[in-house]
């Protein structure tokens, strides 16, 4: 392991590309943020390009060493590209199993003139998805094709009569098959899974094939593991080198080659870049800015972890494998890991950062490992965990879903979720499938798709269903899980902490998930009936190994691994820490916020591994300070190569784990909504200044900057209608009820613990305006489907003639409840029989025919109080008749009810 200054690299031959401090249009200068704001017509307005540039990887010198390879991809295929031999590049795909083989390394000796020339600079380009050299009047631009699996290298400044080269390579002990076809040369090989445990008996293999656009190109064969091209630039000093490398289970090699390489030819290098930079159009983007640069450094960190998520997450299965982004390997086939098997662990925290960047549809790979493997893991389970019902998802699985790990430095190899093994670091443990659902539940919250919940509720429900028949009763009528992990730390211990956050924040999420979909009632019941007897978390002093009794005193108790106080110790993990991330139990408040505090004031592994989460874990309780220590201490001892990547073993590999620890924990330091709560700069260091957005739940985004300490801008972008929660009071909030504390207490306190909730819809719209829409208990039950007011009304208001609209609920002998709509028109608009069919089809196209009002009413005034409130409640008693309307003294507009009153003699 190498101990690396935070700067070290940076001042070897890492650099940023620029300050470019008018990236975001704040109006500030230099380093500190002025006092202006970045909202502008109703937008925070951005710089895209320029954000997404100051991260830029600038070389000042060739990168010689394969340590010091660029990472490149478009999501299925991956490259490492160093300036050995000139230049190389290596080709990688995560499809290429069980051992990841990669489909070779590409040299091209000719280009010994740009990599050698006194004033060569090299750029990583984040927002073009290239690596750019130039050098003794030279350029090469490399990249891989978004939409093909095609390497291009395009130069241009060579001199048209100087004969060009480039060699692709295999090594020994592979075999490849050899297959020239007039300016195309090939390497193909395919091979059986049949050698590990687990072996699925599959056909996988790898193709590359090279070819160039020069002139005269020639191709032979030097050796069964080399083909060599040869060819002269064009007149103009250009040419291009293309090397395909697609999905390969065998077949015809020069025809699929030949096809896709001639599909890039035609594509171009401006088809690949606008498709780049379209993408961070939509990604939440930071630029941070410190007196010392530090905050600069975990920017271009972020950035990097944004970059690579997008290069390696487009396939079926993620491309990162424990913590390792082996599509970015410049180590031939060398994997110290086990290259068939996913470590969760080591995926988690590249799902969250994510979602707070705006990301999700990269985390289709995470779940496709799980889901399209659900079957095979259900068998696994039943044949390993003694026939119980549901899926225990093995922290270490096999791409095909077993529990193997198939380590070449075992003796014996490692087994998760298996009754019947032997004690070992993951055997037993069992919370794995847990954390899988509640990241399914999480992409569901965060993108509102009813398709996703659908088809990744199953798994929710068997996780949910293996745990229910793992955990049995005690005496005293409690859950417990025995023998059990905690995850690495501890094996065969009694209710480790994994398990019981696990059920603790599983339970109540697939209740939620069923209710959502309407089904599986039985479940729900046995979940409600579950979780009282759910055991609480295990707490000691810090000091003391014996856990606490009931009666002791808690006041500084920390959070202990298990209720197996001394069992031996396994990893370096603080398993203490899980409740509060990524179980979301323990925040920066609430009952259990002192003692998670002090659990991490106490945590026995500080800063210890680059898949570490301290400092998220820092960030959702609040300590701003530790965020920053815990991020640099971990970059310091991690971070080693200039491609900001990580190394964590001996060999080397490129660990992507390290820089989606630093994205999750700046995105969490800076807005966190896990719990439905909206909090702005929770643990932000307040030396550090920023301009930036984090996604949050219900397709929304927070826009926020804050310089010198102070939040000046704070922006929301609307997702959905969802229930006004406020954190801080304020002077004029309601205070009490007379003679009623705990109706008080009940209706204002009690729904969201120490949050004071409003009662109302709260939505904001497209330029950031809050809008309030009435009660959230006002709903309306239509044959059996509920619907609030306010979403009836958002659908009226999205016709182009309604300027207002009012919905309520009146009496319906078969529905219960039928809607009526009363709507103002926008001038030049005709109130018409016909306009209210249209009105009454177009709610019906938004919500569902079952929700389709009665009926439409127009009028020309909507019943308000002084404040602008829709009265409902006096529309509803006014259109049926009822002779008391209640209190009336707010009533702005009298007029307006006596309207509606005489709307009522005209039939529904």
């Amino acid at each position: 392991m190498r101990v690396v200054p935070i700067f070290a690299v940076l001042l070897m031959i890492f650099g940023v590309a620029g300050s470019t401090d008018s990236a975001f249009h704040a109006g500030a200068q230099g380093s500190v943020l002025g006092p202006t704001t970045a909202w502008r017509d109703g937008k925070f307005t951005i710089d895209v390009r320029a954000v997404v540039a100051r991260s830029n990887i600038i070389l000042q010198r060739p990168n010689l060493q394969r340590e010091e390879s660029m990472p490149l991809g478009n999501g299925r295929l991956g490259l490492g590209v160093w300036a050995q031999e000139c230049f190389t590049a290596q080709l990688n795909r995560q499809d290429t199993l069980p051992k990841r083989l990669s489909p070779g390394q590409i040299v091209i000796p000719s280009l010994c003139k740009l990599t050698n020339a006194a004033d060569f600079t090299g750029r990583l380009d984040l927002y073009n998805g290239e690596f750019v050299e130039r050098g003794g009047g030279l350029t090469a631009v490399t990249y891989v094709d978004d939409q093909l699996d095609v390497m291009v290298v395009d130069v241009k400044g060579a001199d048209p009569k100087v004969l060009q080269s480039a060699e692709l390579r295999l090594w020994s002990p592979r075999k490849a098959e050899v297959a020239l076809e007039s300016d195309l040369g090939a390497l193909a090989e395919t091979w059986q899974d049949t050698n590990e445990l687990g072996s699925t008996g599959l056909t996988f293999g790898s193709l590359a094939a090279i070819t160039s656009d020069g002139e005269n190109v020639h191709v032979e064969a030097i050796s069964p593991l080399v083909v060599k091209i040869a060819f002269r630039p064009h007149p103009d000093g250009s040419f291009r080198v293309f090397v395909a490398s697609p999905a390969w289970q065998g077949g015809d090699v020069v025809g699929t080659a030949s096809t896709m390489l001639e599909q890039a030819k035609k594509r171009g290098i401006q088809a690949h870049r606008e498709w780049w930079n379209k993408l961070w159009e939509d990604v939440d983007l930071m630029r941070l800015s410190s007196s010392d640069h530090v905050a600069e450094y975990f920017e271009n960190l972020r950035m990097i972890d944004l970059f690579t998520t997008v290069a390696e997450s487009r396939d079926r299965f993620p491309g990162s494998q424990a913590g390792i982004g082996d599509l970015f390997s410049s180590y031939k086939d060398s994997h110290y890991w086990s290259p068939s098997a996913y470590w969760h662990w080591n995926l988690r925290m590249q799902v969250s950062a994510n979602l707070g960047a705006g990301l999700p549809q990269f985390n289709e790979p995470y779940f496709n490992l799980y889901n399209d493997n659900l079957d095979n893991i259900a068998k696994w389970t039943k044949d390993h965990m003694g026939g119980r019902p549901g899926v225990c998802i093995p922290e270490t699985m096999r791409f095909s879903g077993q529990g193997y790990e198939n380590e070449l430095w075992l003796k014996t190899q490692g087994i998760s979720c298996s009754e019947d093994s032997q004690p070992y670091f993951n055997a037993r443990t069992v919370s794995t499938g847990v954390e899988v659902a509640l990241w399914a539940w999480q992409q569901y919250q965060f993108t509102d798709s009813r398709e996703f919940l659908e088809t990744h509720y199953k798994l929710m429900r068997d996780a949910t269903r293996f745990m229910l028949a793992y955990a049995r009763h005690d005496a005293a009528g409690k859950l417990f899980t025995y023998p059990s992990n905690a995850h690495e730390s501890n094996w065969d211990v009694l209710n480790p902490t994994t398990d019981v956050s696990a059920m603790r924040a599983l339970f109540p999420v697939v209740i939620k998930a069923a209710t959502t979909l309407k089904i599986d009632q039985d479940l729900v019941k046995e979940l409600q009936a579950a979780i009282p007897s759910l055991p609480l978390l295990p707490e000691r002093n810090p000091d003391q190994s014996a856990l606490l009794k009931e009666g002791d005193s808690h006041d500084h108790s920390i959070i202990a691994n298990s209720y197996t106080p001394d069992a031996l110790k396994h990893n370096e993990e603080n398993i203490g820490l899980e409740p509060v991330w990524p179980y979301s139990l323990i925040g920066d408040d609430g009952p259990l916020h002192d003692v998670g505090v002090r659990t991490y004031l106490n945590r026995p592994n500080k800063n210890l591994a680059d898949w570490s989460a301290d400092p998220v874990q820092a960030a959702r309780l609040g300590l701003a300070s530790e965020v920053k220590k815990a991020l640099v201490e971990i970059t310091k001892t991690y971070q080693a190569t200039p491609s900001g990547l990580a190394q964590f073993t001996v060999p080397s590999e490129f660990y992507v784990e390290q820089v989606g620890v630093v994205a999750d924990a700046l995105q969490n330091a800076l807005v966190q909504d896990y719990d439905d709560l909206l909090r702005i700069a929770p643990a932000w260091p307040k030396d550090w200044n920023v301009d930036g957005s984090v996604s949050i739940a219900h397709r929304g985004r927070v826009y926020v900057q804050i310089s010198n300490g102070q939040i000046n801008t704070v922006g929301i972008k609307p997702g959905d209608a969802q229930d006004l929660k406020i954190r801080n009071p304020w002077p004029g909030m309601t205070r009490g009820f007379w003679r009623d504390p705990e109706k008080y207490v009940a209706t204002y306190w009690r729904r969201f613990p120490d949050v004071w909730v409003h009662g109302d819809w709260a939505r904001i719209d497209d330029d950031g305006f809050w809008y309030i829409e009435g009660r959230s208990d006002d709903t309306l039950k239509v044959a059996g489907k509920r619907v609030g007011p306010a979403e009836v009304e958002s659908a009226a208001t999205a016709h182009a003639a309604v300027l207002e609209a009012a919905a309520i609920g009146v009496p319906h002998e078969l529905k219960g409840e039928a809607i009526v709509v009363f709507a103002v028109l926008r001038p030049g608009h005709e109130a018409t029989d016909a306009l209210a069919r249209e009105i009454v089809d177009a709610i019906g196209e938004k919500l569902g025919r079952p929700l389709r009002p009665e009926a439409v009413r127009f009028v020309t005034d909507l019943p308000k109080t002084r404040n602008a409130k829709i009265l409902r409640r006096v529309i509803r008693g006014a259109y049926l008749g009822q002779a008391d309307l209640g209190d009336l003294s707010a009533l702005e507009n009298p007029a307006a009810v006596t309207a509606i009153k005489e709307l009522r003699a005209r039939p529904v």
